[in-house]
């Protein structure tokens, strides 16, 4: 039976930094827009890009997919693989996969607004035969 948690606006780095923080493994991302703040090091966004960070450090692997140049600039600096999908068609989608066995879906960008002002909405998937698909999902549009 699926295990759905339900996250609405500022909840997202309160309830997804434990996730990425208890990666054994992997994680892989397909998010249409992802910012980086140095500079505001307190800021929920970047204590999300430091866990972020904090896992390719430990030796997980990490693979994104984007469409932003910037962030496919950052990120190969911290032993992340980024990979932007060459198509006519945006990558809009906002996804997170953890070990294989969870997934985040939703609206969330992974930027200042979207972790404190918009109006976002997401989930946390737990489902075997639905995760397994989200990750096919990934390595298909890999491997693009």
């Amino acid at each position: 039976m699926a295990q759905i948690t339900l996250i609405i606006g500022k909840e997202f780095p309160k309830k997804v930094i434990p996730l990425i923080e208890q990666a054994k493994s992997s994680i892989f991302i397909i998010v249409y827009d992802w910012r980086w703040y140095p500079d505001q090091i307190g800021s929920t966004i970047q204590k999300f890009n430091n866990a972020i960070i904090a896992l390719s450090r430990k030796g997980r692997k990490i693979k994104v997919i984007t469409d932003r140049p910037y962030i496919n600039e950052i990120l190969p600096k911290l032993n992340i693989q980024t990979k932007k999908i060459h198509s006519k068609r945006s990558i809009h989608t906002k996804l997170m996969i953890i070990d294989g066995k969870t997934a985040i879906l939703g609206s969330h960008n992974y930027t200042m607004n979207a972790f404190t002002i918009n109006h976002e909405v997401s989930v946390i998937l737990q489902d075997k035969e639905i995760v397994k698909r989200l990750n096919l999902y990934f390595e298909n549009l890999w491997q693009l």
